[in-house]
């Protein structure tokens, strides 16, 4: 029967609407139907009407109060809230380089037994810090800029999950430090209730792009009733300020206490040993990661032991115990709204699929490249489609392929419905009416090639910008301050149509440009002036013929010695330089082939641009001690740069890579190396220092 006074059924309601709520909201196991907890729910708001007195902060019906908002106030961090680093390589060499990094920090010796770790989810939401006084939560922050963040107080009590007293916890201070998330169920059925409210006519309402952006929206609601309105979810995993609480020894102890207080923790983590268990608990979750009610950044490792984090503290204000371990890209189903062409550097004509935006793989795409009219028409990509988007490599959005049943399309908050009749087969030629969209030259496409191409070569405007900015870059001509924004000024004024108008710059025309005063123009000068001196595998370089990289047109140097001999060559002769194959071959013979870019070669000549040439013979016969041999950089050397020692080992004949497999010659090591020597000892290559690199190189310094 109720309590007939008051104070006590008040506190005896409370008591079970916490308990229940625990139960419905963060354990998902219900012990009363939802009718009952709101007859309980009511019994205690009439209570709380008629003695005021008894309304306490931690009260289940005080999750909604206050007024609307002017603006958040600021609130300084008694702890800062920092980042941990992001391991963004997304095999298992990332999980490996840390615990390599921690056993180094540790001086742990290969006998030393494995490392401790607590492997957990790394949650795509808003890091939120709850500061409870005496178990009251009495105040919620952003993290902010780590050090300041905003009160949030309001928006965050209407999230049912997060207790807003602790159970069995009356600290003077403790604050719990955590995500606030949005499910992805929830989050359709948000957009859902958007699109209806948009439908009837509400204004100032909107759908939501993805789950991150919706949830970080309503907890910078300044009216706490609509935040109310928002599904929320959060979880903890770690703590700010302690008074008074003795923290756990370790960090899954940590968790397993904040879940005992009736604080949501995540149920997907583990206690793992060493590198191997890192490994084995990013695949696991990687193999479940679609399967989660919410998005998920990757994993996050820690060393578990607190007293173990003391000792290898922070670095740039990270901490060395701590990293996130990145995932592959996923993909994302939405609409193909238009197919554009864009123009590349090379004259290189890709369609481009315009979408309506979607978030994949931690970011919103609205472009996808569709690679080439055969791959386009083989995948069938219409205008109008629901198309399935890929991050490849998680740098360029590509589209996978085309929905073919309108019935497995889920409710994306992007996707419209699928059109019934489709667009016509995509026909580049026609669509471009057989002309570049950037300077109406002709297109071409040889035989054997998938790519269309524009033939105004370096009269393209689009070709144009990009082949200054290619020969101007470090590797090439190394024009420092031939940057984007100024290279566009100079062609879109110009000023700049070939590559040798960059030689007849006068001060009073760079003086005139935005953001060019006749300091940085004098700059600019010296610069063009001094990169007339250079080596004829930079000047081939930076032509930007099609497959000449840097390695190829150093190859091409040191066998011809001589620009007019390599301009002049054959095929055959072509295939006589090392690694030098058919399409190469062609490739480097049609760009000299054409006379512009022969009269351009000229005209560069004529500018000054000069470099100590040899005859073929010559070069040939110098000294290649390390021909045949692949290297691999990793760590600081003591005298020579990165580029440096790449320059040397190749003119010596040797290669240099960016990885270590059982292809690999020599590791050279310097300071701070990194996962690449714990690869070559893995596998046994060789390792050398800079004495030992300089030694090597001896031979091809006596020529």
């Amino acid at each position: 029967m109720p309590d007939h006074d008051p104070s006590k059924r008040a506190a005896t309601l409370r008591e079970l609407l916490q308990r229940h709520a625990h139960a419905y909201y963060v354990l998902d196991a219900p012990q009363i139907p939802d009718a009952e907890y709101d007859r309980l729910f009511q019994e205690l708001q009439a209570i709380e009407a008629a003695h005021p007195e008894l309304r306490t902060p931690d009260s289940p019906t005080q999750r909604v109060l206050g007024q609307v908002l002017d603006g958040f106030a600021p609130v300084r961090h008694a702890v800062p809230m920092l980042s941990i680093r992001t391991e963004t390589d997304t095999t298992a060499s990332g999980a490996l380089a840390f615990d390599a990094r921690v056993r180094r920090e540790l001086e742990l010796d290969d006998a030393a037994p494995p490392v401790e770790y607590a492997a957990e989810l790394k949650f795509d939401g808003l890091a939120i810090n709850l500061r409870y006084e005496h178990g009251v939560l009495v105040q919620a922050a952003t993290r902010g800029d780590g050090e300041k963040g905003e009160d949030v107080t309001q928006n965050i009590r209407t999230i049912a999950q997060i207790p807003l007293r602790l159970r069995g916890v009356a600290a003077p201070v403790l604050e719990v430090r955590g995500e606030v998330y949005m499910r992805r169920d929830e989050f359709e059925a948000l957009n859902e209730r958007q699109r209806a409210l948009i439908a009837q006519g509400a204004r100032n309402e909107k759908t939501f792009v993805n789950p991150r952006n919706a949830a970080a929206g309503a907890v910078r609601q300044l009216d706490p009733a609509i935040a109310a309105r928002r599904p929320l979810s959060f979880f903890a995993y770690g703590l700010g300020d302690v008074q008074g609480w003795e923290v756990p020894a370790t960090h899954s102890a940590l968790l397993d206490a904040l879940a005992a207080m009736g604080v949501p923790v995540c149920a997907d983590r583990a206690v793992v040993q060493g590198a191997d268990g890192l490994v084995a608990f990013h695949r696991a979750i990687g193999a479940k990661r679609d399967a989660l009610p919410f998005d998920i950044d990757g994993v996050v490792y820690k060393v578990n032991s607190r007293a173990l984090q003391q000792r290898l503290g922070f670095v740039s204000r990270e901490p060395r115990w701590a990293v996130a371990h990145k995932y592959p890209a996923q993909e994302q189903m939405t609409v193909v709204r238009a197919i554009e062409i864009q123009v590349g550097r090379t004259g290189k004509l890709t369609p481009v699929a315009k979408l309506e935006p979607v978030f994949v793989g931690g970011t919103t795409v609205s472009n996808a490249t569709l690679h080439n009219e055969d791959e386009t028409r083989r995948k069938d990509v219409r205008v109008g489609d629901t198309v399935i988007v890929r991050r490849a490599g998680d740098v360029i959005p590509e589209v996978v392929g085309v929905v073919s049943e309108p019935s497995i399309v889920p409710a994306a908050p992007s996707a419209a419905p699928r059109p019934r009749v489709r667009g016509e087969p995509f026909d580049l030629y026609k669509q471009l009416d057989g002309k570049c969209p950037i300077c109406a030259s002709a297109i071409t496409r040889e035989e054997g090639e998938v790519d269309w191409r524009c033939s105004g070569g370096l009269y393209c405007p689009a070709q144009r910008k990009q082949a200054i900015l290619h020969y101007a870059q470090r590797r090439a001509l190394d024009i420092e301050g031939l940057g984007d924004k100024l290279v566009e000024q100079l062609v879109d004024s110009g000023l700049i149509r070939t590559l040798p108008d960059l030689y007849t710059l006068r001060l009073e025309q760079l003086s005139a440009l935005d953001r060019m005063g006749d300091k940085s123009a004098l700059n600019l000068l010296e610069r063009l002036q001094s990169s007339k001196r250079t080596t004829l595998a930079r000047f081939l370089y930076g032509l930007g013929i099609r497959h000449v990289g840097e390695t190829t047109a150093k190859d091409l140097a040191r066998h011809f010695g001589k620009l007019d001999r390599v301009m002049n060559a054959s095929v055959e002769q072509l295939l006589e330089v090392n690694d030098v194959g058919p399409v190469v071959a062609q490739s480097i013979r049609t760009f000299f082939e054409q006379a512009h870019n022969r009269e351009v070669v000229e005209q560069l000549r004529a500018a000054g641009l000069a470099w100590d040439e040899h005859e073929g013979a010559a070069v040939e016969a110098a000294p290649t001690p390390l021909a045949g041999k692949t290297f691999v950089l990793t760590g600081t050397l003591p005298t020579l740069s990165r580029d440096q020692a790449k320059d040397r080992i190749e003119a010596a004949g040797g290669k240099v890579s960016g990885s270590v497999s059982k292809k690999t010659h020599f590791v050279v090591a310097g300071d701070e190396a990194g996962t690449k020597l714990d690869k070559a000892r893995e596998l046994g290559v060789p390792v050398l220092d800079e004495a030992g690199l300089l030694a090597l190189l001896a031979p091809a310094a006596h020529r």
